[in-house]
C-alpha cells in the first residue's frame, strides 16, 4: 500500500558479499570482524521453515531503526543459536559476553509460550509474559528491541496466508506487543504491529478502509501540497529554516477512531495533517506563532508535550487549525531530536551523546515501565494498564496550579487523587470540577480542572472497589486503595470480613454457606485468610455476592435416580434457557417460593401436568421434601440465552420527600423492569418498607443494584425475599 509506514523489502535471499556490502554503513569501529563474521553464520544457518523470520530480516528492520553495532551482531546470530549450531561458550569466547547476553534473552523471550496451539495466553500466565518482557527492558532495553522487530517480521511471513495461530499471535500483539513498543515510544514498529494484526485479525475492514485511502488520496494530496507551500513561504518571510511534510496516518488508527467516536470516514479531520522539523525548541514555538498567525486554531486540540513530555519520552506540539475551505489540518511542530525519538523511541537514544534529552527521555520511558512493576501481585492491573494504551482513550485534566495530569478516559475525581498522590486519594472526600462540588464517581473530561477535598485523617472507604458503584476506573488507584487495608491489623481486617460477609449473605438470601469452599475458590489456604481477604478489599462485594450462589449448601443426595440420555443433543440455536439432564426439552417454570435466577445453584421437581418446576437448591420446600417425592428431582442447569428472571426485594428505608423517585430512577438507569411494588409507611416512627418484583439477568446485575440502591441517603437495608 502506498499509504504504509513501513518497508517490505528482505534480504534473507541475498548473497554474502551483497549483504556484506548492505551492512557496512552501519556505524561502529571499522576493525571490527565481528559484524562480518555474523554475517557468514546468519548465511549459513537460514532456517526452511516459511513462516519463522529470518535473523536477516529480522536485523534489517533493526538497522532502519538505526540500533547500535552489538545489537545487529547479537540478532544476526539468533538463528545459528537456536539450532544449537553455535554453542555459548563459543558464542562468548568470539562475540562477548554482553552479545552473548542479548542473544540469551532474546532467546528466552522468542521461546517462552512462543507457540500457542490454543491461542495467546490468558490471565497470571500472560502477566507473567508481560512482567518478565519489563524486568529485561529494565536490564537492556535492546533485547526486547530485537523481540519487537522479531515480531514484527513474524507477522508480516503470516498475513500472507493467515490462520488460526496466526490470528492467536495477531490478537497478542495488540494486547502485549504494540503497547510495549508504544511505552518505549517506537512509533515505526508500533504502527506496522497494529495494521498487520488488523489486516490479520478483519481483512475486509482493513481492505475497506484502504480502499477509501486511496480512493481520496488524489484530492487530499493537493489540499496538503497548497496548505504546505503556503505554510513554507510564511516561514521563509519570518527568516525560519524548516522542513515541512505531510504525514500519513496508518490504517488501523483510522478504523479505530471512526469505530470508536462513530465517525464516517469523511469527519476525520486529522486525515490532513502536516509535520514541520526545525533545529531548536525555541523555533518550535515561533512555528506556532505563525500557524496561528495563517489560520484560525481550536484551542481544544493544542497540546504542549514539550514542556509536558509523555511518560514514554514524546516531545512535540500538537496544534489543529482551520484551513482553507473550512478544512481542518492537524500541525505537528518538533525539533530534528524530536523527530527523531518519536520515530524510534529508545533506539534513537544510539545516535545521541550520553547526558542528552534523548538519554533522558528514555529514563522516562523505561521508569513508565518500572511503575508497572511496583505491585508484583497485581496481575489484573499490569494487564489493564497495557491493553488502556490501545482500547481506551487519554484525559487530560488540570491541577489548581495548572499542572496536567494525564488519566484514562473514564477516570473519576478519585482515580485524580491517587494519580496526585496516594495519601491525598487515602484522604479524599470530595472533589470540586471547574469550581463546582461533583460527586466522587463524576467522569472527568479533558481540559477541566479539579480539585481534591480531603480530612486530616481516614482512609478509603471500602465500597470504593465496588465496580458497581464506579468510584475508581484505573487499576493503579484501586491497587493503592487495597494496600492500605492491607497494612491495617489483621485482627481488625477479620471482623471487617465478617460483617461484610454476614452481609452479603443475608442480602442475597444464602444461608449456611461453607466457607471453606468460598476460601479454596478463591485460592486461600483457610476460612480465616478468606475473612482478611473480604476485610482488606482485595475481595469485593460484588465477587463475593457471585461467589456466594454456586457454594450454596449442595443436595446431590436428594437426586435418588438418573435417567438415561435419549435421542439426540439439540442444536445451540434450538436450546431453552434451562437444560434438563437426561431429557429432551420439556415445559419449565421457575418456582414462586424461591424465585431462582441465573446464577443461582438450581435443581429440577417434576410436577403433575405443568412441567418441570425450577428451585434453588437451597429452597426449603426442596429441603423438607418427603422421600417418596424425591425420586421426581432431575439435575438442570442454566442455559446460555439470557433473560430476564423474577426476583423479590425488601427495601427499608427512612421516609423523606423523593425517596421513591431516587430508587425508581436508579433501577431505570439499570433497565431495571418492576413487575409489583408494594409500599408501607409507618407515622410512629417514619420507616419505610418497599415490597418490589423486578426482572434481573442473574445474580451479578441483582448485586450490582442492591449496591447502589443501598447507598441512597436513607435507605438501611436491601435484602432479596426467599421463601
Amino acid at each position: 500500500m502506498k499509504h504504509s509506514h513501513y518497508h517490505k523489502k528482505h534480504v534473507s535471499g541475498a548473497p554474502l558479499h551483497e549483504l556484506e556490502a548492505h551492512f557496512a554503513a552501519v556505524p561502529g569501529d571499522p576493525t571490527d570482524t565481528r559484524l562480518r563474521e555474523a554475517l557468514k553464520m546468519a548465511v549459513a544457518y537460514r532456517g526452511d521453515d516459511p513462516l519463522r523470520p529470518s535473523a536477516l530480516d529480522v536485523a534489517e528492520i533493526l538497522r532502519l531503526l538505526g540500533v547500535d553495532r552489538e545489537t545487529l551482531i547479537a540478532t544476526l546470530l539468533l538463528d545459528a543459536f537456536m539450532e544449537r549450531r553455535l554453542p555459548e561458550a563459543g558464542m562468548r569466547e568470539r562475540f562477548g559476553e554482553p552479545v552473548a547476553g542479548l542473544v540469551r534473552s532474546v532467546n528466552w523471550m522468542l521461546t517462552f509460550k512462543e507457540e500457542m496451539p490454543q491461542g495467546s495466553a490468558t490471565g497470571p500466565e500472560q502477566a507473567e509474559r508481560v512482567r518478565r518482557l519489563l524486568l529485561a527492558v529494565v536490564e537492556d532495553v535492546r533485547a526486547v528491541l530485537i523481540k519487537l522487530a522479531y515480531r514484527v517480521q513474524r507477522l508480516r511471513l503470516i498475513s500472507r496466508h493467515p490462520d488460526d495461530l496466526g490470528r492467536a499471535y495477531a490478537r497478542e500483539t495488540l494486547e502485549v506487543f504494540a503497547p510495549l513498543a508504544h511505552r518505549l515510544g517506537i512509533g515505526q514498529l508500533k504502527w506496522e504491529m497494529e495494521d498487520l494484526s488488523f489486516r490479520i485479525l478483519e481483512p475486509d475492514e482493513y481492505r475497506r478502509v484502504a480502499k477509501l485511502l486511496e480512493e481520496s488520496r488524489t484530492e487530499r494530496e493537493a489540499f496538503i501540497r497548497d496548505f504546505m507551500e503556503r505554510l513554507e513561504k510564511a516561514l521563509r518571510d519570518e527568516g525560519v529554516e524548516a522542513k515541512v511534510l505531510g504525514r500519513p496516518k496508518h490504517i488501523y488508527s483510522i478504523w479505530r477512531k471512526m469505530r470508536r467516536k462513530q465517525l464516517d470516514f469523511d469527519e476525520l479531520y486529522d486525515l490532513r495533517a502536516v509535520r514541520v522539523t526545525v533545529d531548536r525548541v525555541s523555533t518550535c514555538y515561533t512555528v506556532l506563532g505563525v500557524v496561528h498567525g495563517l489560520w484560525p486554531h481550536i484551542p481544544q486540540e493544542f497540546d504542549d508535550y514539550i514542556a509536558n513530555p509523555k511518560d514514554n519520552g514524546y516531545q512535540s506540539l500538537h496544534t489543529a487549525v482551520i484551513g482553507p475551505k473550512a478544512k481542518v489540518v492537524e500541525v505537528q511542530i518538533r525539533t530534528r531530536e524530536m523527530d527523531d525519538f518519536a520515530e524510534l523511541g529508545v533506539a534513537a537514544h544510539w545516535r545521541y551523546k550520553e547526558g542528552g534529552r534523548e538519554d533522558q527521555a528514555m529514563g522516562r520511558a523505561i521508569g513508565s515501565l518500572r511503575r508497572l512493576l511496583e505491585n508484583r501481585e497485581d496481575d489484573e492491573a499490569l494487564i489493564d494498564s497495557f491493553r488502556s494504551e490501545l482500547f481506551q482513550d487519554r484525559v487530560f485534566v488540570l491541577t489548581p496550579r495548572g499542572d496536567v495530569v494525564d488519566l484514562p478516559r473514564g477516570a473519576t475525581p478519585l482515580d485524580f487523587a491517587y494519580a496526585i498522590h496516594t495519601e491525598v486519594g487515602h484522604r479524599c472526600r470530595g472533589a470540586k470540577v471547574d469550581g463546582r462540588i461533583v460527586p466522587l464517581t463524576y467522569t472527568l473530561r479533558s481540559g477541566q480542572r479539579v480539585e481534591v477535598l480531603t480530612t486530616r485523617q481516614g482512609g478509603p472507604s471500602r465500597d470504593w472497589f465496588n465496580p458497581s458503584m464506579g468510584y475508581l476506573r484505573t487499576s493503579r488507584a484501586r491497587a493503592k486503595a487495597r494496600s492500605w487495608f492491607k497494612l491495617q491489623d489483621h485482627d481488625r481486617n477479620v471482623s471487617e470480613g465478617r460483617s461484610i460477609f454476614d452481609r452479603e449473605c443475608q442480602r442475597m438470601g444464602v444461608t449456611n454457606p461453607d466457607t471453606e469452599a468460598l476460601a479454596r475458590r478463591f485460592h486461600l489456604p483457610n476460612r480465616e485468610e478468606f475473612l482478611v481477604a473480604v476485610g482488606a478489599g482485595d475481595i469485593s462485594p460484588a465477587q463475593l455476592a457471585t461467589a456466594l450462589q454456586p457454594v450454596a449448601p449442595a443436595v446431590e443426595s436428594l437426586v435418588t435416580s438418573k435417567r438415561r440420555r435419549r435421542g439426540p443433543k439439540p442444536a445451540a440455536a434450538d436450546r431453552s434457557e434451562i437444560h434438563i439432564r437426561g431429557v429432551g426439552n420439556l415445559l419449565t417454570q421457575i418456582a414462586r417460593c424461591c424465585r431462582p435466577v441465573p446464577g443461582d445453584p438450581i435443581i429440577g421437581f417434576i410436577t403433575r401436568g405443568k412441567g418441570v418446576s425450577i428451585h434453588r437448591r437451597d429452597c426449603v420446600n426442596v429441603l423438607r421434601m418427603p422421600a417418596e417425592k424425591r425420586v421426581r428431582l432431575v439435575e438442570v442447569n442454566w442455559g446460555a440465552e439470557p433473560r430476564a428472571y423474577p426476583v423479590d426485594v425488601r427495601i427499608e428505608a427512612f421516609d423523606r420527600q423523593g425517596l421513591l423517585r431516587d430508587i425508581t430512577g436508579v433501577m431505570a438507569n439499570d433497565h431495571i423492569n418492576v413487575l409489583s411494588a408494594t409500599t408501607r409507611t409507618d407515622r410512629s416512627d417514619q420507616s419505610v418498607t418497599m415490597e418490589l418484583t423486578l426482572e434481573v439477568e442473574d445474580s451479578a446485575q441483582l448485586s450490582g443494584l442492591m449496591d447502589k440502591l443501598g447507598a441512597l441517603p436513607n435507605v438501611t437495608s436491601v435484602r432479596r425475599v426467599v421463601g
